[in-house]
């Protein structure tokens, strides 16, 4: 992708939304020398912004609250940035460059920055509004959970991947009788093969968390008052339920693009400098499309951040590109690093190393010599290792028999085949 300069200087920058990638763009610009000259950003949520990452341990009593705070409010005013929060956007006025809040209060900008995120994916199932029924985004989703938690009783999960099971995990941990439910056959069906699927299985459900796969809701029962009293699912079971969590997907939050007339698809579609259909406004992080890819977790978003903070500054800077990312799961006590492909093709050549009794499991996907997928559980030392010799493309042939063992070792026969191989290098 070619290089290209933004039309700087910019006067006044206004960023909606300051939850992580709003603030994280806030913090690239804040010591820039090409930095707009004003800031300003609008926040929905009362607080300043927080590590949502950590919601999960803080909701597994963890961590305390001040250890998610990722800056306090005066930090924004010395960097000379104007923080307004607890508002959210009602209109925006392309032509005048104008933005309205849910106060009345209007501001201009000459540069926009949407960054409002996303909300919980709800089925539409009957009885998805009843009260005890959360999501798990952001802080008041923990402190509601938090508190059902100390009343103790019931909890079940919808939704059997990393979200889920962290939330899961984080309500057994308080006290609370918790289920998951899972649709696929499998839990964290994306990430893991069904052995490390299994094995994790196995560990969540050692720790007391019962976990229903291929199970799909069909409705959920008003105990009376409008309060959730159980779930039904398709095959006719019935879960009591206290409390019920919805972490099975994301929706992004494009109203006041997609209002505003800005093309929009799941998310507001931009291209690689992160810029809508109107050259005044950028979309950044979980409510935009880049190539018909959504984005839900912080790696991407992170390099999104690094371009459009360069760009915005008047920087020559190389568009945004999609690139392979790995998922780590942040339940204490459960290691597991994962990317790439979960099922293998004809192409494929498989490496595997099981260990039960350490509950040791590491699963390579090779084509051609290199790494196109991996997934490890339990011992995940080797995790980055394979990551960056997949991001590099590296043949790794002639250490084939070493892969799962240990990267020294398959250095070193990297090493003695290169010094075979090419042994006037090693001369000289």
């Amino acid at each position: 992708m070619s290089h290209r300069h933004s039309p700087a200087p910019i006067e006044h920058l206004v960023i909606v939304g300051n939850g992580m990638a709003g603030h994280r763009l806030v913090e690239a610009l804040a010591g820039h020398p090409g930095r707009p000259a004003r800031i300003t950003v609008v926040g929905a949520e009362p607080t300043p912004a927080y590590n949502r990452i950590l919601l999960s341990p803080w909701l597994a009593g963890e961590m305390d609250r001040a250890a998610l705070t990722l800056r306090e409010a005066d930090w924004y005013a010395e960097q000379g940035v104007t923080l307004v929060l607890g508002e959210r956007v009602k209109g925006l006025d392309r032509r005048a460059r104008r933005l309205t809040l849910t106060s009345g209060h209007v501001i201009d900008y000459d540069r926009l920055v949407l960054a409002t995120g996303s909300r919980p994916t709800l089925p539409a199932v009957p009885g998805i509004g009843l009260d005890g029924v959360h999501g798990f985004r952001d802080l008041d989703d923990a402190q509601a959970l938090a508190a059902a938690a100390g009343t103790g009783g019931r909890a079940v999960v919808v939704g059997g991947g990393l979200l889920g099971l962290e939330a899961a995990e984080g309500l057994r941990k308080q006290g609370m009788a918790t289920s998951v439910l899972q649709r696929s056959s499998r839990l964290m069906n994306r990430q893991l093969d069904a052995t490390a699927a299994q094995l994790l299985e196995a560990e969540l459900a050692g720790r007391g968390l019962a976990v229903h796969t291929d199970a799909r809701l069909a409705a959920l029962e008003d105990g009376g008052g409008g309060r959730v009293a159980a779930v039904h699912l398709e095959d006719g079971r019935r879960l009591p339920a206290d409390c019920v969590v919805v972490a099975a997907g994301i929706t992004p939050n494009v109203e006041p693009g997609r209002g505003a007339g800005l093309v929009a698809d799941r998310a507001l579609v931009v291209d690689g400098f992160l810029t809508t259909s109107d050259p005044a406004i950028h979309a950044l992080g979980e409510c935009c499309q880049f190539q018909g890819t959504t984005y839900g977790l912080v790696e991407p978003i992170w390099h999104q951040v690094e371009v459009l903070a360069a760009y915005l500054c008047g920087e020559a800077v190389a568009g945004y590109e999609d690139a392979p990312s790995a998922t780590k799961l942040k339940v204490s006590g459960v290691s597991l690093y994962a990317f790439g492909p979960t099922a293998p093709d004809d192409h494929h050549e498989v490496l595997s190393y099981h260990d039960p009794e350490q509950g040791d499991y590491r699963r390579l996907l090779l084509r051609n010599g290199r790494i196109d997928g991996a997934v490890l559980y339990g011992d995940t030392a080797m995790g980055a290792w394979y990551f960056a010799q997949a991001q590099a493309g590296r043949d790794l042939g002639p250490c084939r028999q070493a892969l799962l063992l240990g990267a020294a070792d398959a250095e070193a026969l990297l090493d003695a085949h290169a010094s075979r191989t090419h042994p006037q290098k090693e001369a000289a």
